[in-house]
């Protein structure tokens, strides 16, 4: 329309369209046409209007930056920052106890009562809009990582019955996870957002722990002695994801599925994962959005490339009440009717158990006891939201 305004027409309405172009980076052509990646890297290529300007990038060192103060808005509380990763949770920790970084992202869980009685330190806490979850093979005839008691391949895969799913679900103590796995950083999940975001079901509450309930619907599938099954698991994505995979699998093996954990790499288990290689996969989703259109239209979808549906749904979990639900949230722009909507087609999806939710996580924050920052729901640690206290 003119230098500033952008007319977009969408082939039907669209509410989300506003959140979905926020999460689009624009590069101006002219200034990116032929670079690689290392023009990147060296900041050559970069540009921006943001609070921040590039000045250095070492991978795997450090990135720096200096404030930018042409900045349009609020300037920045720090002239220059430096990012440093460091990827062991014991090193990262031990960074900010001597002051060698001060603020760090992801503190341990194991280390959070401790760091709490440091008078030196403050802790800040924010329940994320990311759902822990197991997804399961759902829908192929035959499932890879499945077997019968005595290790051999299941002709049949019991997975695709919603009451061995359930089963699953119910075999699992969420809130023994919450506590002794998570030192409390988490909260049970029973759907794929926690109570407070847009479009969540009241109906829906964490699966009750009922291991007997759970041998009974087992046995009424037809699996009175269960099975064997392999849970893929990454390790070193969430927060303790390995820990949480163990958890599951003894879980699991107490009622009669008994359960074989295999932890690896991300760069490893995601290719392999998004190959449809495994059978059971401890995987995490956090919706950007702030509400369930997010993970419905992603894990739970049909699968269907030429709409943007079920791109990360690894089990294959399908249900046309669920899909047209979901197209109709996407299409209506009255906020309380796309947010019943939303709601019904959750509780299609979590009541035909094609995921089983675990826990949302909690993000802990670790900085000087002279700094202040507002934790957020996305995961997000940007520069410009630390500020110094104020005297």
């Amino acid at each position: 329309v003119d230098p500033l305004t952008l007319h977009i027409r969408t082939g039907t309405p669209y509410p989300l369209l506003p959140n979905d172009l926020s999460t689009i980076a624009i590069q101006e052509k002219r200034v990116v046409q032929g670079k690689a990646t290392e023009d990147f890297n060296k900041g050559s290529a970069a540009i921006g209007t943001g609070p921040f300007k590039f000045v250095e990038w070492v991978p795997g060192n450090r990135l720096v930056l200096e404030r930018n103060d042409k900045y349009w808005g609020p300037k920045a509380d720090w002239s220059k920052v430096t990012f440093r990763p460091i990827t062991n949770n014991a090193a990262r920790v031990a960074a900010l106890l001597a002051g060698d970084v001060d603020f760090i992202e992801n503190v341990p869980t194991a280390d959070l009562k401790q760091l709490k009685a440091n008078p030196k330190l403050r802790i800040v806490e924010a329940v994320s809009n990311r759902v822990i979850y197991l997804h399961l093979d759902s829908n192929r005839e035959q499932s890879p990582f499945v077997f019968d008691n005595d290790g051999k391949p299941l002709a049949k895969n019991p997975l695709r019955d919603q009451r061995v799913r359930l089963a699953m679900s119910k075999a699992i103590n969420r809130q023994a996870i919450v506590e002794r796995v998570m030192e409390g950083a988490a909260i049970p999940a029973g759907q794929l957002l926690p109570e407070g975001f847009f479009g969540v079901s009241p109906k829906l509450q964490p699966e009750k722990y009922d291991p007997e309930g759970a041998k009974k619907l087992l046995a009424e599938a037809g699996y009175p002695s269960g099975f064997k099954v392999t849970l893929h698991s990454p390790n070193d994505r969430y927060v303790n994801d390995e820990k949480v995979a163990q958890a599951v699998a003894q879980m699991l093996t107490r009622v009669g599925v008994k359960t074989d954990v295999q932890a690896m790499p991300q760069s490893v288990y995601f290719t392999r994962a998004s190959k449809l290689e495994f059978s059971l996969m401890l995987l995490g989703w956090g919706a950007d959005t702030g509400e369930p259109s997010s993970p419905l239209k992603s894990l739970l979808a049909t699968n269907n490339p030429a709409k943007g549906f079920g791109t990360a749904n690894r089990g294959r979990f399908s249900d046309p009440k669920l899909d047209d639900l979901l197209q109709q949230a996407l299409e209506t722009v009255d906020d309380d009717k796309r947010s019943l909507l939303l709601q019904q087609a959750t509780e299609v999806g979590i009541g035909d158990v094609g995921i089983i939710p675990l826990h949302y996580e909690v993000t802990i924050w670790g900085m000087r006891s002279d700094l202040t920052f507002e934790g957020n729901a996305s995961q997000y640690t940007q520069a410009f939201d630390i500020h110094p206290v104020k005297q």
